[in-house]
């Protein structure tokens, strides 16, 4: 019996502590606040192992009232069999800062021995949202591959991609790199909306171990080449990050709209969107800032986000929190500062404020003497490993007697671009950016950038430098001098005040301004310049990029070839270069892109195109226009074969007093239009025909017949070697399809 009195006052006290265990546990529950709502009322808030973060949602709400759980339509997503799907793009993650990653398929297409393709997702399109800068790469995946990122977004289409060869050297293939050998990757531009993606192989893929050809985007770091990838790719799909955004205008349009979409707590953010904004908690609050909830206050002092010596001495506030010391003590209560007894502290103050003042001051002024010190030797290593040592020595050797090469301090450089102020950018290229200068002695300058240089070519760089300072003709823009302090060299170049070529040919309101006769100079003064480059030059100069934007007018309209970037020097005992294949996609020479062997033609065909240009006021590539029409060179050879030569000349230079003269430049440019370089004449002979046809007061015409003939002739002698390329067992397109083609092997980000 007192045995069984024991046991009950031991269950009862067994109870009673379990009781309070259960209660404090409850209590601890209830003090911490339930985690922030992400989806709405009656709406599902997963699918699979996927969470779904409002404005994004599936279908209706199970309210009475039975809302959209989404936004808008853009958000609507569809959850079939635990799987999350935006349109018919898998869904693996979405975050309520901006992003999303969803599975997008893997673009290819096959050659089989017969030369027939074999189409298996020749193109991928994406177009809910931009495609993230920052978090893709796009890839190309083959040995005799290339392919292309579009976007058509605002009206215009942007292009970016890049080729793949390997020539049949496997040696050369290495697992994990991805240079443009069996692999070749880039970034991705901003604004990339409404894509597609391609991918494409070139007329004798067949003649390559893989026969295949794989274009993708996905995210950075997911995909390491393998060169077992060139003969089975083990995708289908990969994962690619996109960024979404609410609203169709930005911050300051959208606040007083009634959809505007950011709750309590939140401020909105569009600097780096190209259409929308986000929404972001503001700092102190947690939450999704797109729920009606809006975002909650976080309780920093039962978090590690205080600074303060403990929980004790931490009182939170809204959005924020601060520190305190208990009564009776001094400080701020932080880790740092730390609480003292007020006695203490009074003494610690008055017998180290003197001291550490002092030391202060001391430590300040050694540091800005280490600092200077610093700054001198890091400018030293710049010059030396920029080959300043290299420059000084071909100076003082005498090896540039006839102008002088101006070496200038990055200080200099700095000052007269007011530190390189965003607002005084005058251009953006492939190999740098250029800025609008003022020197000190009131010179205005032109002052490129450069974006990186290869540290084994500082020789050649330096030997560039002196030969293009050297040059002084009154139709290449002159080198001053250069800088070489800073990690990268900049070069300073006379500044030319009327903008390019490209902008008075292609410009609405500027073309009708720039007459027949003023055109014809400015082809004859810039085929001047580049015959003087390849031949009268000290050391002959190939430009490797002529385009109608690398071509500056002054204030007479004066023409001055520009932007030596991609330009090679060529030793005086070879007449060709192997380089790996530059220049602008719609002016490449074909047969520079076949055989990377980089001749004057080269220049002569790129030439050819501008002649082009100038002749018709068309872009020399655009998506815009049908397919056989995208190749300007192409499309111009097609209409003269064609008896269409006046069809394609720019509406209001033809006249009767220069159709003649139009037609003989109309001519030339099929002559240097060529597939075979050799066919095409030299820069020299085509700025001797130029200047005779500028300068010639009357053309004496004496058998237009016969010269119609050699039209004729020429044309369809450049189309039938053009055809004769596209008729191999190995390639079935049109001629066009062919060299445009060759031309997407290489291009820079100009126009």
């Amino acid at each position: 019996m007192e045995l069984k009195q024991k046991h009950t006052k031991l269950g009862k006290v067994l109870m009673v502590a379990l009781a309070l265990l259960v209660s404090s546990s409850v209590a601890a529950d209830q003090a911490l606040p339930p985690p922030p709502n992400q989806t709405l009322p009656g709406c599902n808030d997963t699918c699979g192992d996927v969470k779904i973060p409002y404005p994004f949602g599936t279908g209706m709400s199970s309210t009475p009232d039975h809302k959209p759980c989404f936004l808008d339509g853009r958000f609507n997503l569809t959850c079939n069999n635990s799987t999350l799907y935006l349109s018919n793009f898998p869904v693996l993650n979405i975050s309520v800062q901006g992003q999303m990653e969803v599975l997008v398929y893997v673009s290819s297409i096959c050659y089989s021995q017969d030369g027939n393709s074999n189409w298996n997702h020749p193109t991928q399109k994406f177009a809910k949202f931009s495609i993230s800068k920052e978090e893709n790469k796009f890839h190309t995946v083959g040995c005799n591959s290339y392919g292309f990122l579009n976007s058509f977004y605002n009206g215009e289409e942007y292009s970016t991609g890049c080729s793949s060869k390997c020539y049949g050297n496997k040696r050369e293939i290495h697992n994990g790199t991805c240079y443009g050998i069996g692999c070749c990757q880039v970034d991705i531009p901003p604004s990339m909306r409404n894509i597609s993606i391609e991918a494409k192989s070139f007329s004798d893929s067949t003649k390559y171990w893989g026969n295949c050809s794989y274009s993708f985007v996905v995210k950075d770091g997911y995909y390491t080449f393998d060169t077992s990838h060139l003969y089975a790719f083990p995708y289908e799909m990969l994962p690619m990050v996109v960024d979404w955004t609410v609203g169709n205008q930005g911050c300051d349009a959208s606040k007083s709209g009634v959809d505007y979409a950011c709750m309590n707590n939140t401020y909105c953010y569009d600097k780096d969107t190209d259409l929308g904004y986000r929404c972001i908690c503001n700092e102190g609050y947690e939450g999704n800032p797109y729920h009606s909830d809006g975002c909650r206050d976080i309780d920093e002092c039962k978090t590690s986000k205080n600074t303060c010596l403990s929980e004790n001495n931490c009182h939170n506030t809204d959005g924020s929190f601060k520190c305190f010391c208990p009564k009776g003590q001094s400080g701020d209560g932080t880790k740092d500062g730390g609480c003292h007894r007020r006695d203490i502290v009074t003494k610690v103050v008055i017998g180290t404020g003197a001291g550490f003042i002092v030391l202060i001051v001391g430590i300040s002024s050694l540091y800005l003497i280490y600092e200077k010190r610093k700054l001198i030797k890091l400018k030293e290593k710049f010059f030396k490993q920029n080959g300043g040592i290299i420059l000084q020595q071909r100076l003082s050797a005498g090896e540039n007697t006839s102008q002088s090469t101006t070496v200038f301090s990055a200080e200099q450089l700095k000052k007269a671009t007011n530190n390189y102020d965003e607002s005084l950018i005058i251009g953006r290229g492939g190999y740098g950016i250029v800025y609008k200068g003022v020197l000190s002695d009131k010179r205005i300058v032109a002052i490129k950038k450069s974006k990186i240089v290869d540290q084994s070519q500082i020789e050649q760089f330096i030997n560039e430098v002196i030969v293009l300072s050297q040059i002084n003709h009154r139709n290449v823009v002159k080198l001053l001098g250069c800088c070489l302090e800073t990690e990268v060299p900049s070069l300073v170049y006379e500044f030319v005040n009327n903008g390019t070529l490209f902008d008075y040919i292609h410009n609405e309101g500027k073309a009708g301004n720039v007459s027949w006769k003023t055109r014809l100079r400015i082809a004859a003064e810039a085929a001047g310049a580049l015959s003087y480059l390849h031949s009268a030059a000290s050391i002959p100069i190939i430009h490797r990029d002529v385009k109608t934007a690398n071509i500056l007018l002054d204030d007479t309209y004066t023409a001055k070839v520009s932007d030596f970037g991609a330009s090679r020097l060529v030793p005086l005992d070879q007449t060709e270069l192997a380089t790996l294949v530059q220049g602008t996609l719609g002016y490449l020479d074909p047969e520079y892109m076949q055989t990377s062997q980089l001749t004057q033609k080269s220049d002569v065909y790129s030439f050819g195109v501008v002649l082009v240009e100038l002749l018709t006021g068309e872009k020399p590539l655009c998506f815009k226009r049908p397919e056989e029409e995208r190749s300007l060179a192409m499309h111009f050879l097609s209409c003269l074969k064609e008896d269409r030569m006046f069809e394609v000349f720019q509406v209001g230079i033809l006249n009767e007093e220069n159709k003649e003269e139009i037609k003989e430049v109309a001519i030339l440019a099929t002559k240097c239009l060529r597939l075979i370089g050799e066919e095409r004449p030299s820069m020299k002979e085509v700025a001797m025909e130029l200047e005779g046809l500028r300068l010639m007061e009357k053309h004496s015409w004496t058998n237009e017949e016969v010269n119609l003939e050699e039209t004729h002739y020429l044309l369809h002698e450049a189309s039938s070697s053009i055809h004769e390329h596209g008729d191999n067992s190995h390639h079935q397109n049109t001629g066009y399809d062919s060299i445009r083609d060759h031309e997407l092997i290489a291009f820079d980000d100009g126009r």
